[in-house]
């Protein structure tokens, strides 16, 4: 029996990982940049542009949006350590995408690093 690490490992092997080095520049290029976390998670904080489509309804949404359909968009895909987003980018190769980068070490790495997020502005009472 495959456990999640078993799956996702199985994934990376499968697709482009990319430094977050190499990011930056990726993003620039890419004609979507998804988020793949929860939706809860992407509140909290994202990347700069950033679209949140949960991995569990990645399928469901690409195929249900005319205007993401072109099998040649140039698209970013990451979460919080990379995991759901190798997965996710495995599945965007199965259903036809050619150009998917997955960004190595996530989220987390991208704060790490030192890099900008968006972030929610918390109302003020005064």
């Amino acid at each position: 029996m495959k456990t999640a690490h078993d799956l996702v490992a199985a994934a990376k092997s499968q697709i482009q990982e990319i430094s977050i080095a190499e990011a930056e520049h990726a993003i620039k290029e890419a004609d979507i940049l998804l988020d793949v976390r929860e939706p809860d998670e992407y509140a909290a904080g994202h990347l700069q542009g950033a679209v949140n489509i949960p991995r569990g309804l990645l399928e469901f949404k690409l195929s249900g949006s005319p205007e993401l359909s072109a099998r040649n968009l140039n698209i970013v895909v990451y979460c919080k350590t990379s995991g759901r987003a190798a997965l996710a980018a495995s599945t965007l190769h199965e259903m036809g995408y050619l150009q998917v980068k997955s960004i190595a070490g996530g989220f987390d790495a991208w704060i790490q690093s030192g890099k900008s997020i968006v972030s929610p502005a918390l109302p003020t009472f005064e």
